[in-house]
């Protein structure tokens, strides 16, 4: 049965920045062989949101602030674990801009996610202190909206957290698998489906909504 899409019914497209795209400086695998499926998709929505990383030069999160480190190394700072990063989605650089493309001209809000030089933020709803808001609940909450579906980069960081934290605050979140890519570094995808099962985010693939 196809899913019927409703106006209270939201897709958010996670992170699709040129930096998480082949040729930047955290590319994911096959990261643009989603934009023709996520320009498809967001046809069938009346409300459409996006997340855009958006880095200082020096934050926390880059390998290269940190002496000694290499990316992908992790260490512990005041809130937990951090992954560290190459340095990439450098507020106001090409790398941090959306791909032009993106064909969804009905997107109404972008949420910027890690300007705090000091956090990381993976969640288009929280910061990695799991104290700071972005307001992207509140805004859904004004607009009056029943489900979430989840799309874009990576399926295991930004995709997961988003949808974990959507989840969380009472919204019903579905992740559209073959419209999302992954990093999968040490086990990460495996985990992160395992997370978001367990907080009740639902999964399924485009053929589901498109019929």
């Amino acid at each position: 049965m196809t899913i019927a899409i409703t106006t209270k019914d939201v897709l958010v497209v996670v992170d699709m920045q040129y930096d998480f795209l082949p040729g930047g400086s955290l590319a994911v695998a096959g990261g643009d062989d989603i934009v023709p499926l996520i320009n498809t998709l967001a046809k069938k929505f009346t409300n459409v949101i996006f997340t855009q990383d958006w880095h200082p030069a020096d934050h926390i999160s880059f390998a290269s602030q940190h002496e000694g480190k290499a990316p992908f190394e992790t260490i512990e700072l005041p809130y937990g674990s951090q992954v560290l990063w190459p340095d990439h989605c450098v507020w106001a650089s090409h790398g941090a801009e959306l791909s032009a493309d993106l064909d969804i001209p009905q997107g109404q809000l972008i949420i910027r996610k890690g300007y705090n030089r000091l956090i990381d933020s993976y969640s288009g709803f929280q910061e990695a202190d799991r104290e700071t808001l972005t307001g992207l609940a509140g805004y859904l909450n004004e607009r009056d909206v029943d489900r979430l579906y989840v799309v874009g980069l990576a399926t295991d960081f930004c995709v997961g957290w988003t949808a974990i934290d959507g989840a969380a605050a009472g919204y019903d979140v579905t992740v559209i698998e073959d419209a999302t890519r992954a990093i999968d570094n040490a086990g990460s995808l495996a985990r992160a489906w395992d997370d978001m099962a367990e907080a009740g985010v639902e999964r399924v693939m485009s053929k589901d909504i498109l019929g």
